[in-house]
């Protein structure tokens, strides 16, 4: 299994919201398809209580109105079906999707009932067997 750091609101929007595209400004999944574990990082996206979400989607907020809960720990799971090169098409793909980035099409978000506190790192990085392991066993997979 791989793992992406998101940064909050966007990795609950991911698992909880309905956002159904993950730009970036290459193309960090290169041929791989298949399960990435979302991974809220430390930093909240402070741009994202300026510029809301597409379609008003719902933001999650602590009971105090303070930002997103957890960050640090892997939340979820979605699959990694599709990948849209933005210098070969134009896109309408969703809402979602800005304009000259690279496209993640995500599918099928399973949310952890308890989050795993993990460190994060930049790209789409392959998770070690224990974590993966104790993932799966949240989300009902066998492999």
């Amino acid at each position: 299994m791989r793992i992406l750091t998101v940064r909050q609101p966007w990795a609950w929007a991911i698992i909880h919201g309905g956002k159904t595209v993950e730009n970036r400004v290459r193309n960090i999944a290169g041929d791989y398809r298949g399960p990435i574990a979302i991974h809220a990082g430390l930093a909240y996206d402070m741009d994202a209580t300026i510029c809301p979400p597409p379609l008003y989607a719902p933001i999650a907020v602590d009971e105090d109105g303070s930002h997103m809960r957890p960050l640090g720990a892997i939340i979820g799971v979605v699959d990694l079906v599709n990948v849209h090169d933005p210098r070969k098409r134009l896109c309408e793909c969703t809402p979602w999707s800005e304009m000259g980035q690279w496209h993640m099409f995500l599918a099928n978000p399973r949310a952890l009932a308890e989050p795993i506190p993990y460190r994060g790192a930049l790209g789409l990085r392959r998770l070690d067997d224990d974590t993966t392991a104790r993932i799966l066993a949240q989300i009902g997979a066998t492999s």
